[in-house]
């Protein structure tokens, strides 16, 4: 009589197949640190961009974040689901933990296109910033005035590109000539209160300069996550494809009469 073994039993006796089940359990589990970081630079893209809104032409700049954070939940789910697959073996799930991969591959690299893209373009993404400086009022309650302070002290910053862009708004004509906003004062200096003739107390470098900076960080971040999840994805990948092959088909023994 024919019956066939177990391949399963055969490969929990195969040496190579528990290294290799041990490689894909590590590499698994990189992939959830991996999915931090990519989240991490999505979320933190968007509250830049949520901060300084006032300052874009379009919210076009958002959608390398959106895919990072996509991209972020199924480097999470792969992780789980190639640590469980470690664990047992279905032919069902490696399939499925291979499809998840291509799937993380097709968001990660689309999100590294477009921050590449937004990160060569962000001279002409923050185009309105002159346009909300001529806006400014001072006014507490006024929203213009409180995100133009706000970035100001924040990014340690007075002016598009220098102090003197104030000197063309409508704001400094009204308080005679005499005033910058109390929002360019350096911290260094407790005593500054905005006086024009004490230009060193201010912040020396536009706030066009540190938002592009500041804005090109978070983008290098989806950038750079691309290669990173690509190498840990053909480690996986391979790995998997090594289990596929150890896999022992069904092997058939004769019976004996006893």
């Amino acid at each position: 009589m024919l019956v066939h073994s177990s391949w399963s039993n055969l490969k929990m006796t195969n040496p190579r197949s528990k290294a290799l089940k041990t490689i894909l359990q590590l590499t698994s589990q990189l992939l959830w640190v991996v999915g931090l970081v990519v989240g991490l630079s999505g979320i933190y893209l968007l509250l830049n961009y949520r901060q300084h809104s006032l300052f874009f032409s379009h919210t076009y700049i958002t959608l390398p974040a959106f895919l990072a954070l996509a991209s972020a939940v199924f480097l999470v789910a792969g992780g789980c689901l190639g640590t469980w697959l470690s664990l047992r073996d279905s032919t069902f799930l490696q399939g499925l933990f291979v499809y998840l991969l291509v799937v993380v591959f097709c968001l990660q690299s689309t999100a590294s296109a477009l921050a590449y893209f937004h990160s060569t373009q962000l001279d002409s993404e923050i185009a309105p910033l002159s346009a909300v400086f001529q806006k400014y009022t001072r006014s507490s309650q006024d929203p213009i005035s409180q995100a133009v302070d706000a970035t100001q002290e924040e990014l340690q910053c007075c002016g598009i590109h220098d102090y003197r862009d104030w000197l063309e708004t409508p704001w400094f004509n009204m308080t005679g000539g005499l005033w910058f906003p109390h929002s360019c004062c350096n911290s260094t200096f407790t005593s500054c209160n905005g006086a024009v003739k004490r230009p060193w107390q201010l912040y020396s470098k536009g706030c066009m300069v540190k938002l592009e900076m500041a804005i090109e960080f978070m983008l290098s971040f989806i950038i750079w996550g691309f290669p990173l999840v690509f190498l840990v994805e053909v480690v996986l990948f391979l790995t998997v494809v090594q289990l596929m092959m150890v896999q022992p088909s069904m092997e058939y023994q004769v019976l004996g009469k006893n």
